[in-house]
């Protein structure tokens, strides 16, 4: 809560700045960690983990999205940073819906938890939600606009996007929510029966188990029969019209229906 510290960022001089997360867990996104002059210091096991606690520590960090790619769970996690007295962080970008996703973190336990404004929610892409302990939230604020000497200044939200977001919150709270998975599913498996019609195509309908946890589709198929690679077909689909995105690899493509909005006639 002390202004001058805040607009002495990203310089750590004489401050707590290291940010502990788990080895699995260390991907691009952690950059945002060292743009406001943290360090990054990675661990693979509990007990690494409290061996490199020590008086710089900040906070500890943890990656939704990669749960399964590290060794300490939620519970533990969360049991290490109450016993030293550090803030814990989860990063939660892609994982609404589901809709649970928005109160299940605080109330495991972790201090604060973040989601991106847009995907699920729906709302401005360079908004989100920062929850989480009101002291932590409220120091959170001190690096924000209107103030011009701190490091959230040159990553401000604009007053037009506030007000979309609480809207846009707002909305996806009032959904049904059982009714938007069930049109999700009928539409992918529409997708799904359509390319099996294809000699040679196979199809599965999965749900990832965090990050963009919606049905989905992953289609390949005998390329003996089926005269074209995953990439070319993926290029293909792209350059139509409309442009289709999709994922995958060398062997798949991956679908997902739910950022589209069903075709409505008046």
């Amino acid at each position: 809560m002390d202004s001058e510290i805040a607009a002495q960022l990203p310089d750590t001089t004489g401050l707590k700045h290291e940010v502990i997360i788990q080895e699995g867990h260390n991907i691009g996104y952690t950059h945002a960690l060292l743009n406001v002059g943290a360090k990054i210091v990675t661990v693979k096991t509990k007990k690494e983990m409290e061996k490199a606690i020590n008086k710089n520590t900040a906070m500890l960090w943890f990656l939704n999205a990669n749960t399964d790619n590290g060794e300490i769970k939620y519970d533990e996690f969360i049991a290490i940073g109450k016993k030293h007295n550090i803030p814990t962080f989860i990063d939660c970008a892609a994982d609404v819906p589901p809709v649970e996703n928005l109160f299940k973190f605080t109330k495991m336990g972790f201090d604060l938890v973040a989601f991106s404004g847009g995907k699920g929610i729906r709302g401005p892409q360079s908004a989100g939600l920062l929850l989480g302990r009101r002291d932590l939230i409220k120091a959170a604020r001190i690096h924000t606009p209107p103030r011009g000497s701190t490091i959230g200044r040159g990553m401000k939200v604009n007053k037009e996007e506030v007000l979309g977001m609480l809207v846009a919150l707002e909305m996806y709270l009032a959904k049904d929510h059982q009714k938007e998975w069930e049109l999700w599913e009928n539409q992918i498996k529409l997708i799904s029966d359509s390319a099996l019609s294809v000699k040679g195509v196979q199809t599965e309908i999965h749900v990832p188990p965090y990050a963009n946890h919606v049905p989905s589709l992953r289609i390949k198929w005998d390329s003996n029969l089926v005269k074209i690679s995953p990439e070319d077909a993926r290029k293909k689909l792209m350059e139509g019209h409309p442009a289709i995105a999709t994922v995958g690899d060398k062997e798949t493509i991956g679908i997902t229906t739910w950022m589209m909005d069903p075709v409505r006639k008046e």
